[in-house]
């Protein structure tokens, strides 16, 4: 079999409220980072993992981007275009969930976009709420250290349970044998909200995929319960409810 340097990072997400109640849970899941060259061969290479198809464990063109099932590395270099973020050539890698039997819910996907020389450029946060809207953040990465940092508005409505006058602080690590994503939600009177997403890396072979699958069955399934149930308990604690203003079905904003 190919080595690919797509991989898995199995790990946990967590969610820490604290106002207007404190509130806390914390999750293990896996997700992929796909090197969108290689999807074609990894549908090849291992039988339970398909691109495009149905699947045991599946990876859809359609679950990302513009959403329309077109080429996934031509969006990236047009958006990055777009957004006068220099990338001729490179390699695109996203990181998210795949579909388990044909579902998936992706709360937050992320398109790491390197040049030629492995020099991050880019960095794209795609955002999905459970109305089937997207908004993607796209921030230029000019750094050399591991870290990065971003900071924006919030521009898309995502928990009914936080007001949209609040911005986000994204504290990422680039990713190695560790993913670490962080996210510090606020407003002007302190923090709301942090979010983290940590993992190890595997290497994406059949069998260490097939037992993340075995430990994770009905992932896809317990990510958008779990949404359900959290807000539930929100709303049993009395935390005031935000109602959806504006529907938006696929938007970006370019940031700074």
């Amino acid at each position: 079999m190919s080595f690919f340097s797509s991989c898995i990072y199995s790990g946990f997400v967590t969610h820490r409220r604290f106002k207007p109640k404190r509130h806390f849970f914390s999750y293990k899941t896996f997700s992929l980072l796909i090197d969108l060259n290689e999807v074609k061969d990894l549908g090849r290479e291992i039988k339970f993992f398909s691109y495009n198809k149905f699947n045991v464990l599946s990876f859809y063109d359609s679950d990302h981007g513009p959403r329309d099932g077109s080429c996934l590395i031509k969006w990236v270099k047009k958006v990055l275009a777009e957004s006068r973020i220099s990338f001729e050539s490179g390699t695109i890698k996203l990181l998210c969930f795949p579909r388990f039997f044909g579902y998936v819910f992706n709360p937050l996907s992320i398109f790491y976009c390197y040049d030629k020389n492995s020099q991050l450029k880019a960095i794209l946060y795609e955002v999905k709420n459970t109305f089937n809207e997207q908004h993607t953040y796209v921030f230029p990465a000019s750094t050399s250290s591991n870290l990065i940092l971003h900071r924006c508005d919030k521009k898309f409505y995502v928990s009914p349970f936080i007001e949209m006058k609040t911005f986000y602080n994204f504290r990422l690590l680039k990713p190695g044998n560790n993913m670490n994503v962080f996210i510090k939600q606020a407003d002007l009177d302190g923090v709301l909200l942090i979010a983290c997403q940590v993992g190890k890396r595997l290497e994406l072979n059949s069998k260490n995929l097939f037992f993340q699958f075995l430990k994770h069955p009905l992932m896809s399934a317990k990510v958008i319960l779990a949404i359900h149930f959290e807000a539930f308990r929100l709303w049993i604690k009395g935390v005031k409810h935000v109602k959806r203003k504006i529907k938006i079905k696929n938007n970006l904003s370019i940031e700074n």
